[in-house]
């Protein structure tokens, strides 16, 4: 019997909420096959059979479970249902012929636009952008699309995002993958003369399986980077431990890298030479620098050359924090459907302290300082293009649980490339967190043309003077950087000191109001 536990899913991170059990109790379930979803403050990620077996689920749907928590357990000693492969394979015989229609329906079916071959265009995405690239082809040459089908990936100097088709019909591109192509050329064409079935593209694209050929020798090398495969649990501690996917050898089904395939690559550090090549060797790759991956470093070169950037630190006791989210965190849940999480107290403290020091929420133009009368936050998020930071607008006036459906939608958008340049502009003040990644202090980087930034870090347990008595406590340090011509020495420490004093004592945030109602209404 071996247990399935909740994986680690960032640095201050301590609870998951399991949303979907995807496998019942006492159901037999595949290695690698996905059993359950889970949602953290952050984001929602499956969790997957490290073994086959039968499943013995311990927590139940709705359930708030601690990091390492066991959700199930899996009996791999049990023997997999006799005829379970079969009956699978020989449902699908049957329903082909109802599936499949006669060739004179399809043709009734099949419809054209109609409009003969219409040129798509690079459509117009900011007004200081001239140029894209090409990140991907996501339809091929003369596959059939239907309107509004993604067709590719397309990146500008500040963000990524998909081109539908604009008719339905025969695709035929125009520029490759990796081309730079500028705002209104052509980037394809689409012969609309071509029927598509009525089903659409899909439906054009279900053939009969062919025979199955010879299965090929698996392979034990590691997949390209850019082609990585790996179970939710394996990828969060590659992300947490900072592991090469190179240097992983997988072991999962279709070459997917699993928990193990990590924890292996660990314990045997070397054992897979540097980025898949022989010890010793002395390759080097050139690879180019992406629109986005530009433009981040231009602006970071530029506000380092720009601006008088200086940095002042404190530390926050993150205990009553802590105590209020255990305390309420499922009342709030219930009333909010979102978790209570770490950057609602932070934004919140921040468009307290900005709005009693506003030269921080302010900037320079020119020879005049423009100050705002509201806190637009910019949230930074890591993606694995590289770093953005869309915008929740007017903090000061969004209860912590609109904060916190703020951040997971924005996130969310960041992930799958669908923020839009209105969410990526306008911010007054920046909030980034490297503590999900491990980073104990920093020195963030102004984002321009702001003037400060605050850095939050990973909570980290230390011995703490308190009352004459040495205690244990969760710390965390935090860095506000920002440009020394608008804030001065006084601004900037009183500042950080009062966001130290609104997460040290989390009550100041309800001053007026009753603690327990005020929180859940907050």
């Amino acid at each position: 019997m071996i247990e399935i536990k909740v994986p680690t899913v960032g640095e201050s991170i301590s609870e998951v909420t399991l949303l979907k059990w995807t496998k019942k109790d006492g159901e037999y379930v595949e290695r690698d096959e996905v059993i359950a979803e889970l949602e953290s403050e952050k984001a929602t990620f499956e969790v997957n059979a490290e073994q086959a077996g039968v499943l013995k689920t311990v927590a139940k749907e709705g359930d708030t479970i601690e990091i390492g928590g066991v959700l199930a357990n899996i009996d791999e000693t049990a023997a997999k249902p006799a005829g379970d492969g079969a009956a699978k394979a020989a449902e699908q015989p049957a329903a082909a012929p109802a599936e499949a229609p006669a060739p004179a329906a399809a043709a009734a079916e099949a419809k054209a636009v109609g409009k003969g071959i219409i040129e798509m265009k690079v459509p117009t995405v900011g007004e200081s952008i001239s140029e894209v690239t090409i990140l991907k082809w996501v339809k091929k040459a003369g596959d059939l699309v239907s309107r509004d089908e993604v067709i590719a990936e397309l990146e500008s100097e500040k963000a990524t995002f998909e081109l539908n088709a604009e008719e339905a019909g025969q695709l035929e591109p125009v520029g490759n993958e990796g081309d730079v192509i500028k705002i209104g050329d052509v980037i394809a064409k689409i012969n609309t003369d071509v029927a598509v079935p009525a089903g659409g593209a899909k439906a054009a694209e279900a053939k009969p399986a062919a025979a199955p050929a010879a299965q090929p020798a698996k392979t034990t090398a590691a997949a390209p980077a850019s082609d990585v495969k790996a179970t939710p649990v394996a990828s969060a501690i590659i992300a947490d431990k900072k592991v090469n996917p190179a240097d992983i050898t997988p072991s999962g089904f279709g070459g997917k890298i699993v928990k193990q395939d990590v924890l292996e690559a660990l314990n045997n550090p070397g054992k897979k030479a540097f980025a898949g090549q022989e010890l010793g060797s002395r390759n080097t790759r050139v690879e180019k620098m992406s629109n986005l991956r530009k433009t981040i470093s231009r602006r970071l070169v530029e506000s380092k050359n720009t601006t008088a950037m200086l940095t002042t630190f404190n530390e926050v006791d993150m205990t009553r924090i802590m105590e209020v989210r255990k305390i309420y965190k499922d009342k709030f849940k219930e009333q909010h459907g979102v978790n209570l999480g770490f950057m609602s107290f932070f934004s919140k403290a921040c468009a307290i302290a900005l709005s009693e020091w506003p030269a921080v929420n302010a900037y320079i133009d020119g020879d005049q300082l423009v100050y705002h009368d509201y806190a637009d936050i910019s949230i930074a998020v890591s993606t694995p293009r590289g770093l953005t930071v869309p915008v929740i607008r007017n903090v000061e006036s969004l209860s912590m649980a609109g904060i916190e459906k703020k951040v997971i939608e924005l996130a969310g958008k960041a992930r799958d490339n669908k923020l839009t340049m209105d969410e990526l502009q306008g911010g007054t003040f920046t909030i980034t967190n490297g503590g999900v990644f491990g980073s104990l202090l920093s020195t963030p980087i102004i984002n321009l043309p702001q003037s400060a930034i605050l850095g939050m870090h990973k909570i980290q347990e230390r011995p703490m003077a308190i009352n004459g008595q040495v205690v244990i406590r969760p710390m965390m340090y935090i860095a506000l950087s920002y440009d020394h011509r608008i804030i001065d020495g006084r601004e900037s420490v009183s500042f950080l000191v009062r966001v130290k004093e609104l997460l040290e004592n989390p009550e100041l945030l309800l001053i007026g109001k009753d603690p327990v109602k005020s929180l859940l209404e907050l």
